[in-house]
């Protein structure tokens, strides 16, 4: 039982830094703000990690449009 509850958390830890490290790319890219992989893990966030990453990304990318999960209420601006 032991070995199967250490396995289980393992798994989660690993995931949690995969999809964590894959989210940090994402925000802090100098390319697109637009890839569907790190919009939807950033919509995924809670409010005050998602804003930080849509901070990042807005102070990146000025000029663009926001991606999903960085919009206000008008989907023009970001958040």
């Amino acid at each position: 039982m032991r070995r199967a509850v250490r396995t289980i958390l393992i798994v989660i830890v690993a995931g949690a830094i995969f999809f964590g490290q894959h989210w940090y790319s994402y925000v802090t890219n100098k390319t697109t703000p637009y890839d569907e992989s790190g919009i939807e893990l950033n919509s995924m966030m809670p409010a005050p990690i998602r804003k930080w990453g849509c901070d990042k990304l807005h102070a990146t990318f000025a000029n663009a449009l926001p991606p999903k999960g960085c919009q206000a209420e008008d989907g023009r601006s970001w958040m």
